[in-house]
């Protein structure tokens, strides 16, 4: 019997299949390399950074006296929307880092490992939502600098970052779609200035919903946007909040049921 024979005859060697504890040990471990990213590129910490605080700063002190009287009562009215706002622009860069991976090729090798094949999406989402977490402890310091006051003290701050990065994770899945379809990472920048600005904006992030348009409050009424902000609000400063929080998290779970089977049917074709 010839080598080639003796090779061809020898049965085939099935991969072996890896458990849930190593594909979480791989997430963990692209997730880090994620978070070491911005040591290289300190750019993008600033955009989780400065533009937060500008927002603050500058809505507060220019706006805050002909809104609400006051800076400081806009401001415990304001901050719990901007983190909202922030935390819907910061989902985008789930979709650009993806995609950004996507066209050097980074993803292909990354695929190529002997790692779980859904380890490089969730250590993507794993990293953006730690970044996620960074932004509002950020936003909630310089408010607390500024004079903003937790209503409800630990509990509800620990709440509001719950439903926040829940929602996140679900919305992320939005950005991922996007990041696999397009086929630039500038152009996902584009869908988030062009489909998220005016859904914050039209939302009472900055503006009480009785100070607007009355053809324009039936949908701020219902904007989800609308709807998370006032489930901050009751969770940091005070107020209603089982009813926006359900509303939140039934958004949550109808945005990841519709947005989560379509990124991955994409991001399988793709790659």
């Amino acid at each position: 019997m010839t080598a080639a024979t003796a090779t061809a005859a020898a049965p085939l060697t099935p991969a072996r299949r890896l458990g849930v504890v190593a594909g979480l040990r791989h997430t963990l471990t692209l997730a880090w390399r994620s978070l070491v990213q911005i040591k290289h590129n300190p750019m993008e910490l600033l955009d989780l950074s400065i533009q937060p605080v500008m927002f603050v700063l500058l809505f507060t002190y220019v706006f805050g006296t002909a809104i609400s009287g006051s800076p400081g009562e806009y401001l415990t009215f304001a901050l719990p929307g901007i983190i909202v706002q922030n935390a819907f622009f910061a989902t985008m860069s789930t979709g650009f880092g993806l995609n950004n991976d996507l066209t050097k090729g980074v993803f292909d090798r990354l695929r190529a490992l002997p790692i779980a094949r859904w380890a490089p999406l969730s250590g993507r989402i794993l990293a953006d939502t730690v970044k996620q977490a960074w932004s509002v402890s950020l936003l909630v310091s310089v408010g607390a600098i500024l004079g903003f006051r937790l209503g409800n003290g630990l509990p509800g701050l620990l709440g509001a970052f719950a439903l926040l990065l829940a929602f996140s994770l679900a919305a992320a899945w939005i950005s991922v779609l996007v990041g696999v379809l397009v086929d630039e990472p500038e152009k996902v920048q584009v869908f988030g200035f062009m489909v998220i600005f005016p859904l914050t904006f039209t939302s009472n992030v900055f503006v009480p919903t009785d100070r607007m348009p009355g053809w324009l409050q039936n949908w701020v009424e219902i904007n989800p946007v609308t709807i998370l902000a006032d489930a901050l609000r009751g969770l940091l400063v005070g107020g209603p909040v089982a009813g926006p929080a359900l509303q939140s998290v039934l958004w949550a779970v109808g945005i990841a049921a519709v947005f989560a089977p379509l990124a991955v049917r994409a991001l399988r074709r793709r790659v």
